[in-house]
């Protein structure tokens, strides 16, 4: 399948309904979010902690079939004059191996400020306040997934 780096070509392989992934990727843990099946509400879902390719894949598609998705959102780390640093090259190749394993399209969408409005969320009371250690990667896969839904329904 296709990865895309704007919405455009996103939405253009995508069917009119079915839901959406987003993944917030790192080298430790993978934050998922999901959509409805209209695409009208980002839900945080769940991090896991990597356990290497084989394994994380066979994870993910199991959240493709669950959800029932037509489509995946991969959170691109830009850095903030718009280049692409090493963390940004790994998310183009995880988009990339996970389009061509579950076959599915998937949209690079820009993750800048993710966390810093999860963090925000949380100072403001508007997301509970994680544990200790405890990992709030879904919640970026949500906000990622949030602006993907915005841009698609402008």
């Amino acid at each position: 399948m296709t990865v895309c780096d704007n919405v455009a070509a996103f939405a253009a392989l995508l069917p009119a309904r079915g839901s959406l992934l987003a993944l917030d990727v790192s080298k430790r843990r993978i934050g998922l979010a999901g959509t409805d099946q209209e695409r009208r509400l980002a839900t945080a879902l769940l991090t896991f902690e990597r356990a290497g390719a084989a394994r994380d894949l066979e994870r993910l598609g199991r959240a493709v079939r669950e959800r029932q998705a037509v489509g995946l959102v991969v959170g691109l780390p830009l850095n903030m004059d718009d280049s692409e640093g090493p963390m940004a090259k790994a998310a183009r190749a995880e988009a990339d191996a996970l389009a061509s394993a579950l076959g599915l399209p998937v949209l690079l969408q820009d993750e800048r400020l993710s966390t810093f409005a999860v963090e925000d969320a949380i100072a403001e009371g508007r997301l509970p306040r994680p544990r200790k250690g405890q990992p709030v990667d879904h919640h970026a896969a949500a906000v990622i997934l949030q602006d993907t839904l915005k841009a698609l329904h402008q």
